[in-house]
């Protein structure tokens, strides 16, 4: 009887090994398997994008220019295009910012009216546009003119868009630094458009800080200043960008390190 219970008891404790055997094997196996998947999704997350890859996932290639500088991106339009596409230094920011997003363009034709509808599709292009949008406006003559204000702002932001770019005025900066949202104009100005303008469209080709902007170009504003991408050569012009700021932001230590710029630019070919 006590031989049998201690086999029995010898039994209890090869099940428990067993068990607990098994246990570690099933749990380093999924260890394994998320260790695997994590270093492969590291592998897929660092391996550059081709320009394929950002034409066939257009919210990617926008996240994308938003870490892009507007210098490279400018350089990379007159090296691909021939051309150039950055606004006017005229064109400034309220305060330091650096933003992208998609164009939504608003035309503002100078005409004095007592219309009371005057300007109703220049709001209504604000609640048309989401998150990601970028409030392009032309005010036509309209230095002097605040093309949007506090409550415009508020209601752009309130919808998640990027930014907004005004060729022309803006007013109520203290709401607009209050909440945050970035704005670029000709400067900031006390006056009204009511009575003054009438809505000439939205979604339509527009000219603004001297670059013609069409319906969802990609606009890339920074310290630098604004640059409009145009949506046809986004992603060529995304990755010649990304590889002008590689350059460059390699240059800075080899400099810091060597104390010459003319060594640099023999070794990484960019100024």
């Amino acid at each position: 009887m006590l031989s049998a219970n201690r086999s029995l008891g010898l039994s209890k404790k090869e099940s428990s090994k067993k068990s607990k055997s098994r246990k570690s094997i099933i749990l380093g196996a999924a260890v394994f398997t998320l260790a695997t998947a994590a270093f492969s999704f590291v592998l897929r997350a660092d391996a550059p994008l081709t320009a394929a890859d950002y034409t066939r996932d257009p919210a990617r290639m926008l996240e994308a220019y938003r870490h892009v500088e507007a210098a490279s991106v400018s350089d990379a339009e007159e090296q691909l295009l021939h051309e150039k596409h950055y606004m006017s230094h005229k064109m400034q920011p309220i305060f330091p910012t650096k933003f992208a997003g998609t164009a939504l363009t608003v035309l503002l034709k100078k005409e004095e009216n007592k219309d009371p509808n005057a300007l109703s599709g220049m709001l209504a292009a604000i609640d048309s546009g989401g998150p990601g949008s970028v409030y392009v406006m032309k005010v036509e003559d309209g230095e002097d003119i605040a093309g949007m204000g506090g409550l415009m702002g508020t209601a752009m932001f309130a919808r998640g868009f990027s930014g907004a770019v005004v060729d022309g005025g803006v007013r109520d900066l203290p709401q607009l630094k209050k909440i945050g949202f970035p704005v670029y104009s000709t400067g900031p100005v006390p006056s009204t458009s009511v009575s003054h303008y009438r809505f000439g469209g939205m979604n339509i080709p527009v000219d603004v800080g001297g670059v013609r902007v069409n319906p969802n170009d990609i606009i890339v504003a920074d310290q630098d200043g604004i640059v409009v991408v145009p949506k046809a050569q986004a992603a060529d012009i995304l990755i010649l960008a990304q590889k002008l700021d590689n350059s460059e932001h390699s240059m800075y230590p080899f400099i810091e390190k060597f104390h010459s710029i003319v060594e640099a630019v023999k070794q990484f070919g960019r100024i």
